[in-house]
């Protein structure tokens, strides 16, 4: 499915956005913009079907913003380009993810020779615990 994805090449409707990095680099941290922020904006988005937009947009909505921006951070790396090659890798694999259809849950039942082996469990359980108890004295 990602494969899929790539072949679209949604880079051209990425927004990029650089801020400071909290993670690893030292004194080097406080100087350089690492961190990298991917905005993809889905109700614009050119290379989305509609169907597909209202999948993500439903299934993706604690990471939207109210404008429709999906925005995806990484901050792992010391180089800015790492950064962004991971963003761009943790999009795909969100939106594979989001638009893999969901598989229906089959019902199952427990087969009789369970059912009755449960049953059975219980009423020895249950005589066990009513031989423990004091006879009754009128």
């Amino acid at each position: 499915m990602i494969e899929k994805l790539k072949n679209r090449n949604f880079e051209a409707e990425f927004d990029f956005a650089t801020s400071r990095s909290s993670g690893p680099g030292g004194q080097h941290v406080n100087k350089t913009e690492t961190r990298v922020e991917l905005r993809f904006n889905i109700p614009s988005s050119q290379i989305l079907t509609d169907e597909e937009k209202e999948i993500l947009l439903k299934g993706l909505i604690a990471r939207i913003t109210s404008e429709g921006d999906l925005i995806i951070t990484s901050q792992e790396h010391k180089s800015q380009a790492k950064n962004k090659a991971e963003a761009i890798q943790k999009f795909y694999e969100l939106v594979a993810k989001a638009l893999t259809p969901k598989k229906k849950r089959k019902k199952t039942r427990r087969s009789k020779a369970a059912r009755e082996k449960r049953l059975k469990e219980k009423k020895m359980q249950s005589e066990k615990k009513e031989q423990r108890k004091p006879p009754d004295i009128k």
